[in-house]
């Protein structure tokens, strides 16, 4: 019985731990987070952020104090990512994820794009890292209150559109503009041009792939080496094709022609592949 006696105590406390995890409560956040992403003309804004409310709190020049430097949420800093450069009041800002700070003020607010995500608050901030610094003037609205902290993107354009933050009676908008007509007039020219050498290498490999017509599959790829020249990972799609065609020298020259291209590149994997591949076609003769 002395023997099993820490058996049992063991058990019991495992037990009771199990019980204890079980029984954590899980309750709402107070200030729930929030993921939304906007297309705006051909690219896309991704906010990430937590959401406040006021609770019959007085917000902007007491919980928020003016003139001095806000994570713009709670909990962590508020992160905004852009897939493209965008122009902000004439400034350019580079795609990429910054936290967003902002000094709220009266008259006026400072809006902080800052690079270094690791900064979950404004104050200890290197100033040297901040991307983008601009002001705007905030909106203070007599009729209106909004409860829940809100970061949105508002008046889309084409080539842009607003982020607008409102909480309580005030609001600001960061206008800013982006060179969609440039993708468009890139993607205009490229279909109207007609396929690149890469969509005859994509048609050519799901033939082989899908043992469709492979003499199609072999014309669309000698498409490709036309326009985009020789590449190794091309000519040993083309030789497989030709293996599968019984056009067995053609396939073996293809084959060693990837082989010495992969070599000048470094890469030994392709021609191991390739060697064997070759063996293959030898045996089958």
């Amino acid at each position: 019985m002395k023997n099993l006696l820490p058996i049992f105590i063991a058990g019991f406390f495992c037990f009771f731990s199990i019980t204890q995890a079980e029984a954590q409560l899980t309750t709402p956040a107070a200030s729930p987070n929030a993921k939304v992403t906007y297309d705006v003309g051909l690219s896309e804004v991704h906010i990430d952020y937590n959401r406040p409310s006021a609770k019959g709190r007085v917000i902007f020049g007491d919980l928020v104090a003016y003139n001095e430097p806000w994570r713009t949420g709670a909990n962590a800093s508020t992160k905004i990512t852009f897939s493209d450069d965008i122009e902000i009041l004439g400034n350019t800002l580079e795609a990429g994820t910054y936290s967003l700070f902002t000094v709220p003020g009266q008259r006026q607010w400072e809006v902080i794009f800052h690079s270094n995500l690791s900064h979950n608050t404004p104050g200890g901030r290197d100033v040297e890292e901040d991307a983008l610094v601009i002001n705007v003037n905030p909106n203070h609205h007599e009729n209106f209150f909004m409860e829940t902290f809100t970061i949105t993107v508002n008046n889309l354009r084409n080539n842009g559109a607003d982020i607008l933050l409102v909480w309580e009676n005030t609001s600001i908008s960061i206008p800013f503009t982006l060179d969609t007509d440039s993708k468009v007039s890139a993607n205009i020219d490229r279909v109207l041009s007609g396929p690149s050498g890469r969509d005859y290498f994509v048609a050519a490999n799901y033939y082989l792939q899908e043992g469709k017509d492979l003499e199609q599959a072999l014309k669309w790829m000698n498409k490709s080496i036309d326009m985009d020249g020789e590449r190794f990972w091309v000519l040993r799609t083309k030789g497989l094709i030709e293996m599968e065609l019984g056009k067995h020298n053609d396939a073996i020259k293809s084959l060693n022609r990837s082989s010495e291209l992969a070599r000048e590149m470094g890469n030994e994997g392709y021609p191991r592949m390739n060697n064997a591949t070759i063996e293959e076609i030898k045996a089958s003769r």
